[in-house]
């Protein structure tokens, strides 16, 4: 079954309009759901929407309302809202291009595969995108995605381009407040070396498959041994020598770059260092053997 696009329209530079599709860039499909459940007759709890002194209502009969003061509130039907007219429901203008190092990673919420919408759409989706390519520019425009308007960007990937929608300036707190208190001292330079050098040993290129949510695999485990054991109940001890349960004692920072330093097969992007082979010893020579007496 074909993925269904997420949003449809055309992305606009000046006179220029590209009928174009975006889809969804990633899942969460790993993660583990629990429902809440009464445990006396094993059925799962449901919810009711309830008015206080009136008691549960039909659905038919809610609607939503912004409270404009305590108590009181502006009522609108769906009707209204989808009424408000956005241009950017249908069109992505691109009203700037900057330097992607210029946006902070704070901004940057969830990416979107964008292809373009038919077969007349291709020439100017690539002459767009290689154009990003060239300039190695980022477009900025504003879209409206399921009841909200986002501030998006634009870059090229691949064949395709992708577009990620960003947070506003309000939504982002500022990194000083949280930092201040961090002194600006000079770090000592032999430890410096040091954690420059363990850097380094452990370098490689980025392989997303290496890493996976252990706490998933884990709880999965565990709904493994449960089923099994037939709902009795399943207690692990931690282990108490896990760095977890030894506290964060006091450690002599050199020494523990060293150390680490110092640790065999050491992993550089995934694959397992091999120690380095130690050469062979010299061989002594044979003794000579005496030549055998002749029996009488």
């Amino acid at each position: 079954m074909a993925a269904r696009a997420y949003w449809q329209g055309q992305i606009r530079l000046a006179l220029v309009s590209i009928p174009v599709e975006i889809y969804s860039a990633t899942r969460s499909g790993a993660s583990i759901s629990f429902r809440q459940i009464h445990e006396p007759t094993g059925k799962p709890i449901k919810y009711e929407k309830v008015v206080t002194g009136v008691g549960p209502v039909d659905a038919d009969e809610i609607m939503k309302g912004f409270e404009i003061e305590k108590g009181s509130y502006v009522l609108l039907d769906q009707d209204e809202i989808e009424a408000v007219k956005l241009e950017s429901k249908k069109t992505l203008e691109l009203t700037q291009f900057v330097d992607a190092h210029e946006i902070d990673v704070l901004y940057y919420e969830k990416p979107y595969f964008v292809v373009p919408a038919d077969d007349l759409a291709e020439e100017a989706f690539i002459v767009l995108r290689e154009a990003l390519k060239r300039t190695k520019k980022v477009g900025l425009g504003q879209l409206a995605l399921r009841g909200r308007e986002y501030v998006v960007s634009l870059k090229p990937c691949g064949r395709g381009m992708v577009l990620e929608t960003l947070r506003y300036a309000d939504e982002v707190h500022k990194a000083q407040g949280y930092f201040r208190d961090i002194p600006d001292d000079a770090p000592d330079a032999d430890l410096l070396d040091l954690a420059e050098t363990l850097i380094e040993k452990k370098a490689g290129k980025f392989d997303p498959s290496v890493f996976h949510d252990r706490y998933v695999d884990a709880l999965k485990g565990l709904i493994e041994r449960k089923t099994k054991a037939k709902g009795g109940k399943i207690v692990e001890d931690a282990d108490d020598d896990s760095p977890a349960r030894r506290g964060s004692n006091v450690v002599d920072l050199m020494a523990a770059l060293k150390k680490s330093l110092e640790k065999p097969g050491e992993t550089t992007g995934g694959t397992p260092r091999k120690a380095p082979a130690k050469k062979a010893a010299a061989k002594k020579p044979a003794p000579r053997k005496s030549p055998a007496r002749k029996r009488a």
